[in-house]
């Protein structure tokens, strides 16, 4: 997990989860600290320090305080994420808006050794 930044994050942002998934692969999550609805389905927009927008739709795991972003999230994370310094993060829905910011120092380490141990 890599933590908000919380000087430049809202309050209910907590951080990018990258977790084992089933079969082998790898899930990217943001972290929330105020849930919202399980069957929600957030607009999550993810800019690069380094220039990038991307814009999915997610789904909720972890009782509403994580959303779950799609399988081609965990491209970026395996490849370009990993010489990005930081992502800004803002999750969508409804009314509600989250903004967050994290660092991703050390995101390489900690997807290969996550790679290297959820097919075990």
């Amino acid at each position: 997990m890599k933590t908000a930044d919380t000087t430049q994050s809202d309050p209910d942002f907590a951080g990018l989860i990258v977790r084992c998934a089933p079969k082998g692969k790898i899930d990217v999550l943001v972290a929330l600290i105020r849930p919202f609805p399980p069957r929600s389905h957030p607009k999550v927009t993810i800019a690069a320090s380094g220039g990038g927008t991307l814009t999915f739709d997610a789904s909720m795991a972890a009782a509403g305080a994580a959303v779950l972003l799609p399988d081609e999230v965990s491209a970026f994370a395996a490849g370009k994420w990993q010489t990005t310094p930081s992502l800004s993060v803002v999750v969508k829905e409804g009314d509600s808006e989250i903004k967050g910011m994290v660092a991703l120092n050390g995101l390489r380490e900690a997807y290969n050794s996550l790679l290297a141990n959820c097919s075990l």
